[in-house]
C-alpha cells in the first residue's frame, strides 16, 4: 500500500492539473547567476543591507533594477516597492543592571551579562525596583492545560522565564511536542505574552541548547539600532536576556536557592514563584520613524492571473555594528544574499521557460532580522488575495557543502506542500525529512510563518543533513562550524573560491520545479487535519 501511495504521488506531480507538456520544468536555475548576485549582494559595497541605511537604498534599487533586467514586471500596482512603516529606536541601556534584596546586592555588565531593548518609542524606559518573579516558561497554552502566569497581579513586575518549551530534554513527548520547539518556546512570543499579562519587564534566561545559539548571538542581535512596525498590542517597557551564568547568581541569593528551576518550570502545576528580589535598569533612546521596503515583482499568468504562488526571501541583515577582529560589516552572505540571489535567479529561469498559468510573484521582504518584520508587515497588508495566493516556498540561508542526498522540510507535516516536495525530490534522487533539530524551532524563525498565518501553505526547506559525497557526520559539523563561527557575524563573507554552490542550485533547482508544477495546474494544496494554520485557510 506504501508503495502504490508513494508511485500515485509521484505520477500526481507529473501530470495532475495539466496535461500539456510544461517545458517550464527542465529549465535549469543557473549557478552562475546564484554566484553573481550572492557575491554583490554580500559584499561591502552594501554595507550589511540593514534597513533604513544606505545599504537599504543600494539593495533595493539593486533588486529592482534586477528585477527590471529580467522582464518581470513591478508586483504591487505600478511600484516595485511595498511601503513598509517602521520605528527605529537605538537604545542605550544602563552600563549595569542591578539585582537587590534583602541579602543581595548583584551588578551585572551590559553585553557580558545581560542585554536590554524597548520597542516603545519613548525617550526613556526604566525598571526601578520592579519585583522579579519567576515564571517558568512564561506559557500561556489552554489547549496544553498550561498557565505559567496564573495567580499573580503582574504590574510593574518582572517576569524572568525559561527560552524553549517544557517538553524540551524532558523525555516526554507528550509534553507539548518533546523536543519539538512550539510557538511558546520562541523568544517572541515570551515578550508578547509578558505585555499581555501587564508586566513591566520579562528577562529571558540564556541557554545555549535550548536557544539553539550561543551568547555571541544575543550580544550581536540585541544591541544597536532596533526595528519595530507599529502596533496596537501591549508592550513591555524593557525586553531583555540574562545569561545562565548571571541567572544562577540571581536564583542562589533568592527564595529560590538549592532548587533545580528548570525541573519545577517543567511541571504541568507550576506557579510563579517571587524572587524576594528587585531589578533596576534604563534605556535611553533615540527613535527614528522611517519606511523600509518590500521589493515586489510579478511575471502574470497566461489564464489565472490572480491565482499567485509567491517566492520570498529576506533582503535584510544587520548592517555595521560591534567590531569583531577588525571587521564591522556583517556581510550576510548565507543569511540572506543566498536567499535573495535565489530568488533572481528563480525568475530568470521563468522567464526563459514557457509562460505559467498562474501569476508567478517574487517578494524580498524586509527587516526579517528584527522579528519577521516585512512579511508581518506584507500579511497585514497582503497585495495578493490570500485566499487566491496558491503557496509560499520560503528561501532562507542556503547553506550546504556540495549536493545533499536529502531535502529537510522545515515544520514538516502542516500541508500537502510536503508531497510536492517529496515528488521533486525523488525526481532529483533524493529524500525527503523533517527538520531533525525540530527543537531550536526555526519554522517560526523565518518569513513563511507570517504567509502561515495568514492560512498561505509553505514550504521551508533545504538539504542539510547527508550530502551524495559527505557523511551525515561531515554535514553535522559543517552546520557546526557556521552556526558557532558565521552566523549572525562579519565573518559570514562570501568567498568564491571556498563556496560550493552545487548543493545551492540543488535546492533552487527544486523550488523552481515546485512552483512551476503549482503554476500549470488548478488544484490548490491544503493544510493537513490538525494544523494551526487549517482555519484561517478556511
Amino acid at each position: 500500500m506504501k508503495h502504490y501511495l508513494k508511485l500515485l504521488v509521484v505520477l500526481l506531480f507529473t501530470s495532475c492539473g495539466n496535461n500539456e507538456k510544461n517545458t517550464a520544468t527542465v529549465a535549469e536555475v543557473d549557478t552562475g547567476t546564484i554566484a553573481k548576485h550572492i557575491e554583490r549582494l554580500a559584499s561591502d559595497e552594501f554595507l550589511g543591507r540593514k534597513p533604513f541605511t544606505e545599504g537599504e537604498t543600494k539593495t533595493v534599487n539593486y533588486l529592482k533594477d534586477e528585477f527590471k533586467k529580467l522582464g518581470l514586471l513591478p508586483g504591487n500596482g505600478d511600484s516595485y516597492f511595498q511601503d513598509v512603516p517602521m520605528v527605529e529606536i537605538t537604545g542605550s541601556p544602563s552600563e549595569k543592571m542591578v539585582i537587590s534584596g534583602s541579602s543581595a546586592n548583584i551588578e551585572l555588565d551590559y553585553l557580558k551579562d545581560f542585554v536590554a531593548t524597548t520597542n516603545k518609542a519613548v525617550p526613556e524606559v526604566a525598571l526601578e525596583n520592579s519585583e522579579l518573579v519567576f515564571a517558568g516558561y512564561g506559557i500561556v497554552a489552554p489547549e496544553y492545560g498550561w498557565n505559567d502566569y496564573e495567580g499573580i497581579d503582574w504590574k510593574g513586575k518582572t517576569a524572568v522565564v525559561l527560552i524553549n518549551d517544557p517538553g524540551f530534554k524532558s523525555g516526554d513527548s507528550t509534553l507539548f511536542k518533546g523536543n519539538e520547539m512550539t510557538y511558546y518556546g520562541r523568544w517572541t512570543y515570551k515578550y508578547e505574552e509578558a505585555a499581555r499579562q501587564g508586566a513591566a519587564g520579562l528577562i529571558i534566561v540564556h541557554d545555549t541548547e535550548p536557544a539553539s545559539y550561543g551568547w555571541n548571538v544575543i550580544e550581536s542581535g540585541w544591541t544597536g539600532a532596533r526595528l519595530t512596525i507599529a502596533s496596537d498590542q501591549p508592550l513591555l517597557d524593557v525586553e531583555s536576556w540574562m545569561s545562565g551564568e548571571s541567572a544562577q547568581k540571581m536564583f542562589d541569593a533568592s527564595t529560590m536557592k538549592g532548587q533545580d528551576f528548570k525541573e519545577l518550570a517543567r511541571n504541568k502545576d507550576f506557579k510563579p514563584v517571587p524572587l524576594d528580589l528587585n531589578v533596576s535598569v534604563s534605556i535611553k533612546n533615540e527613535i527614528k520613524k522611517d519606511v523600509s521596503k518590500n521589493v515586489v515583482a510579478l511575471i502574470p499568468g497566461t489564464e489565472r492571473k490572480d491565482e499567485v504562488i509567491i517566492y520570498s526571501a529576506h533582503w535584510d541583515h544587520f548592517g555595521i555594528g560591534k567590531a569583531i577582529n577588525g571587521d564591522s560589516i556583517y556581510n550576510g552572505a548565507v543569511d540572506n544574499a543566498s536567499g535573495t540571489a535565489g530568488l533572481l535567479a528563480i525568475a530568470e529561469a521563468f522567464k526563459k521557460s514557457n509562460p505559467t498559468k498562474r501569476s508567478i510573484a517574487f517578494i524580498a521582504v524586509t527587516g526579517e532580522e528584527q522579528g519577521l518584520l516585512g512579511s508581518a508587515y506584507y500579511a497585514e497588508n497582503p497585495i495578493f488575495d490570500p485566499q487566491k495566493t496558491v503557496a509560499n516556498i520560503n528561501i532562507d540561508a542556503l547553506e550546504s557543502p556540495g549536493k545533499m542526498k536529502d531535502l529537510t522540510i522545515t515544520g514538516y507535516g502542516q500541508s500537502e506542500m510536503d508531497e510536492y516536495a517529496k515528488a521533486a525530490a525523488e525526481e532529483q534522487g533524493r529524500y525527503i525529512i523533517p527538520d531533525p533539530d525540530a527543537e531550536k524551532g526555526y519554522f517560526f524563525r523565518s518569513d513563511h510563518f507570517n504567509f502561515a498565518k495568514i492560512g498561505i501553505p509553505a514550504l521551508y526547506a533545504s538539504g542539510s543533513y547527508e550530502g551524495f559525497d559527505k557523511s551525515i557526520k561531515e554535514i553535522k559539523a559543517i552546520k557546526d562550524d557556521y552556526l558557532t563561527n558565521r552566523y549572525h557575524q562579519p565573518s559570514d563573507e562570501y568567498d568564491p573560491e571556498k563556496t560550493v554552490l552545487s548543493g545551492v542550485q540543488l535546492d533552487l533547482q527544486l523550488f523552481f520545479n515546485v512552483g512551476s508544477k503549482l503554476a500549470n495546474e488548478d488544484y490548490f494544496p491544503k493544510w493537513y487535519d490538525g494544523s494551526e494554520f487549517k482555519a484561517a485557510r478556511e
